[in-house]
């Protein structure tokens, strides 16, 4: 009972199969050593017997040879020097014998030995099967905490897919929400606009493009030049007018920034900036300080630079160049 409920738990807790192979492996190898050692000793036993026999019968040759030697008066002296060259032969095979004795038990100290080891991995044995059972006992426990566990995680995942719903709800609502605030602020943009054109009149150097209000940068400034041109103020006052009104209009909850970006054509300039790009940042912060010192709030106001980078017309003469220097002011989300 105990291997079958090791083999049906948890794989990270599954020592036992481990220590069986070990132990079996250790137990097989006793076995073969004994075998080995049983073999030696039927082999030496087996050649004991056959020089014991070999012994009989070079005692019955000698017992033979002294009657013909006593017959014979002992008067040959080659039968002398085979009865020597015999006696040498038999304390040889006794000299043998002696040995292989010896070896066998030597053998059969070894096999005591093996024998006691084997006790003591019976005993080894009986300790681990006691302690497969504690573990046995602990497996039983952790599947009681899994199944506890279990449940918990169901009851936690279907909380989740509650959440998930709930989320991707609130997510939907969210979108709905945004989509109306862009919806909100479009309007107020076009509104914004049409305030402006009426305000600035319908100059040929202003125009509306896509959800921009471009007006060309000569109102503003002298060629190569940051600093607004009296003229430029009296337009920029009606915009910082036209900003501080729409200020009221839009609800506190859209947030909205009136960005204003400066462009430069693509010819190299000349003078006290060392790029296009360093001309247009300066004239649409110009611009947005002057709207900051007309009232309308910096938070409402942001000053961004293109340099020659975003141009309207891809053309290279005089006509493309005057249009690609503009300030632009885009009404959009923050």
């Amino acid at each position: 009972m105990a291997l079958a409920r090791l083999h049906r738990g948890d794989s990270g807790l599954n020592y036992w199969p481990g220590f069986v192979d070990a132990l079996s492996t250790l137990i097989l190898s006793i076995i073969f050593l004994l075998s080995v050692f049983v073999i030696v000793q039927f082999y030496l036993q087996q050649e004991v017997q056959g020089k014991d026999t070999a012994l009989q019968r070079l005692s019955a040759q000698i017992t033979q040879l002294t009657d013909l030697l006593a017959m014979e008066k002992l008067g040959n002296a080659n039968l002398e020097t085979q009865i020597g060259a015999l006696q040498a032969s038999l304390a040889g095979a006794q000299s043998e014998r002696d040995k292989y004795r010896s070896s066998a038990a030597t053998a059969q100290g070894k096999v005591s030995e093996l024998s006691g080891q084997l006790t003591g991995e019976k005993e080894i044995s009986g300790k681990a099967l006691a302690q497969v059972e504690t573990l046995n006992q602990q497996i039983i426990a952790l599947r009681r905490q899994l199944a506890a566990l279990d449940a918990a995680l169901e009851v936690a995942t279907k909380n989740e897919k509650e959440s998930q719903q709930r989320i991707t709800d609130l997510g939907q609502r969210l979108n709905v929400a945004l989509a109306q605030r862009v919806q909100e602020l479009a309007s107020y943009r076009s509104d914004f606009f049409g305030k402006l054109r009426a305000i600035l009149g319908n100059r040929p150097d202003l125009r509306i493009v896509g959800d921009r209000f471009v007006l060309q940068s000569e109102v503003f400034f002298d060629t190569g030049s940051a600093d607004l041109k009296p003229e430029g103020r009296g337009e920029l006052d009606k915009v910082a007018n036209a900003i501080v009104g729409l200020e009221g209009q839009i609800p506190s909850g859209i947030a909205w920034v009136l960005r204003v970006d400066g462009h430069t054509d693509v010819r190299p300039i000349i003078g006290q900036f060392r790029s296009n790009w360093d001309l247009s940042a300066a004239r649409a912060i110009s611009v947005v300080r002057y709207l900051i010192d007309r009232g309308v709030r910096p938070s409402r106001l942001v000053a961004a630079g293109f340099g020659e980078f975003q141009p309207i017309d891809r053309g290279a003469n005089e006509d493309a160049y005057r249009r690609n220097r503009r300030i632009e002011f885009k009404l959009t989300e923050r």
